[in-house]
């Protein structure tokens, strides 16, 4: 197995580590510090918030990493081509469902800071992009990703990151939510721009 493949699965197997210490209660009720913001309730970053940080921001990296080494020493492979986009979805809707999970109190406001329709927004837009993708490839063709497809994947990748601390403080939770919904847009429109690129493939038989 070439050095980007086994950064590939590298980057699948921490995916079901930080799932688990999502779950572990010694993790999620042990606090490296707390503030106490004065209305009973208290801000701090849980032990559980930092290992997941930690988790994704490493399985992000090789997810750099893998794509670089690959295309540096022409270690492009079938599989590569197959499990690394897989990883990436798997390690971002992974970290989404854990912080939609998850929620916020502040004063009389309880919410859940990752909305749940974000989430169905930009799963329906892999699905879909997977699907052109598959009736693209039977026509012997392939659609490049564009710049809005990148800039989506970086906004979510920082905006999952800013939200793991959102405990810390009430303004940082407000900056990721507003970095998600901003990672939403984007989502919808590259959805749009891949499906106009490849709208003869697609709507060719209608």
């Amino acid at each position: 197995m070439t050095l980007p493949n086994k950064l590939t699965m590298l980057r699948i197997l921490l995916i079901p580590v930080m799932v688990v210490i999502y779950y572990i209660p010694f993790f999620k009720d042990t606090y490296l510090f707390t503030l106490n913001n004065g209305v009973g309730f208290f801000y701090g970053l849980s032990l559980s918030s930092l290992i997941m940080f930690i988790i994704f921001a490493l399985a992000s990296i090789t997810d750099f990493l893998d794509g670089a080494i690959a295309r540096k020493y022409n270690l492009i492979t079938s599989f590569g081509k197959f499990a690394d986009p897989l990883a990436d979805k798997m390690l971002v809707f992974t970290a989404m469902t854990l912080l939609m999970l998850d929620v916020i109190t502040y004063h009389d406001w309880y919410s859940n800071i990752m909305p749940a329709w974000a989430f169905i927004v930009m799963l329906i837009r892999e699905f879909m992009v997977s699907g052109i993708r598959m009736v693209v490839a039977l026509k012997g063709e392939a659609v490049a990703a564009g710049w809005l497809g990148k800039w989506k994947t970086f906004t979510t990748m920082i905006a999952i990151i800013v939200l793991f601390f959102m405990h810390i403080h009430i303004v940082i939770a407000i900056i990721g939510m507003v970095l998600m919904y901003i990672a939403c847009l984007l989502t919808i429109m590259s959805g749009v721009q891949y499906f106009w690129r490849a709208r003869k493939y697609v709507l060719e038989s209608v």
